[in-house]
């Protein structure tokens, strides 16, 4: 089985298995994501990756971030044997990292922190000319910071545009709808940090 088929797997008997905790129907965790049940149906099967949107509105409908649906959803582990160097100072190589890729904009998020370190740290690309919008419920957390790396960024947040160079950074306030868009000839590198929140669904 590929990489790519055994992580669409993992990522729907995560999204499966959140549902199942919370008793929800795929017609209940559709009104709540706003995710039409078709695509949520397809997503658990494993049959269908979701986009960068979708994964947002899926991990706000849990209140989760991204980051910690997609640890657990595709069991980010490195390829360290036991007894290696890595083990024993918890060193986490870059070569190999997992990663997670929007099939539709090639927007690509790699985890810098481990899932069970208290603060989610992102690298993210984003490719020239795209972007992704996030819901207002997919920022349901304390603290969220945005330090643009390489490239240009422009961030889109309850309507009003903010642009980005290398080197800056945003902190983010209330839960907003936020548009991430590359106005650029180049990919865009910036890193998210969250500092993960408790307001969740009962």
């Amino acid at each position: 089985m590929s990489q790519i088929v055994d992580d669409e797997r993992l990522l729907g008997e995560r999204l499966q298995s959140l549902r199942t905790e919370r008793g929800w129907s795929l017609t209940e965790l559709a009104e709540e994501s706003g995710v039409s049940r078709a695509m949520i149906n397809r997503v658990e099967r494993g049959v269908s990756s979701p986009t960068a949107t979708i994964l947002g509105r899926l991990s706000g409908a849990f209140g989760m971030t991204i980051s910690q649906l997609l640890d657990e959803g595709q069991g980010h582990q490195r390829d360290t044997e036991p007894g290696t160097p890595e083990d024993a100072t918890g060193v986490q190589r870059g070569a190999t990292a997992d990663h997670w890729t929007d099939p539709e904009t090639g927007y690509r998020r790699r985890p810098v922190s481990s899932a069970d370190f208290p603060v989610d740290v992102t690298e993210v690309r984003l490719p020239a000319g795209r972007s992704v919008t996030y819901p207002a419920s997919a920022y349901a957390f304390l603290r969220h910071c945005i330090w643009v790396v390489e490239g240009e960024l422009e961030l889109v947040v309850g309507g009003e545009p903010v642009a980005l160079a290398a080197g800056d950074r945003i902190e983010l306030g209330d839960p907003a709808e936020v548009t991430y868009r590359n106005p650029g000839d180049d990919d865009c590198r910036y890193v998210v940090i969250v500092a993960r929140g408790t307001r969740g669904r009962e």
